[in-house]
């Protein structure tokens, strides 16, 4: 309240300070065309100024809205390569182990192959040692039946030199034949 009374005061003093703001016409009509160039001032920095800065901030808006448009495109589509490289990775380990599966079996067939096919050989090889063990056996008969007839006939011939006629001779050789049976010399 000080101001106001002391310019009250000087007011009143003397006639030097006529009005306190001095608001004549002069100021007004200079108030109002600042006012006015202020305005248009403010128009065309908008225009030049503003505009453009709005434009870039705008197109700045876009590029980071494209960008991040961009960027979660990228996103799903890496997500869908990795999907479809897990299946494939999922896949190969199914085709993986189908292929282990069949080697194992084929493995096995060949193995069962194999023990049959030695089996069959074994049993062959075992047959014909018997076979040959029979004819052997039978060969030794043979060769011992035909030993047992040369010297049959050896001590037939030395027996009928010495003591026996030729009639006596011939049913002694006739019993030796009957004794050793019609196998003998039918084998041969």
């Amino acid at each position: 309240m000080s101001l106001v009374n002391n310019g009250i005061l000087l007011a009143a003093e003397g006639d030097t300070l006529e009005r306190l703001f001095d608001l004549d016409i002069q100021l007004l009509h200079d108030a109002a065309l600042m006012i006015i160039a202020v305005f248009f001032l403010f128009l065309v920095l908008s225009y030049l100024l503003f505009e453009p800065a709005r434009k870039m901030m705008e197109a700045r808006r876009e590029k980071i809205a494209k960008e991040l448009k961009n960027a979660a495109d990228s996103e799903k589509a890496a997500a869908d390569l990795k999907a479809e490289y897990e299946e494939k990775l999922s896949g190969i380990k199914k085709e993986a182990e189908e292929i282990l599966a069949d080697a194992r079996k084929r493995a096995s067939e060949a193995e069962m192959r194999t023990i049959a096919e030695a089996r069959e050989e074994a049993s062959r090889i075992t047959a014909r040692a018997r076979e040959e063990a029979e004819l052997e056996k039978q060969k030794a008969a043979d060769d011992v039946k035909r030993e047992i007839v040369e010297v049959a006939t050896l001590m037939a011939e030395k027996l009928l030199a010495a003591n026996i006629d030729k009639a006596r001779s011939e049913a002694l050789l006739d019993e030796t034949i009957a004794s050793i049976g019609e196998k003998t010399w039918l084998n041969r």
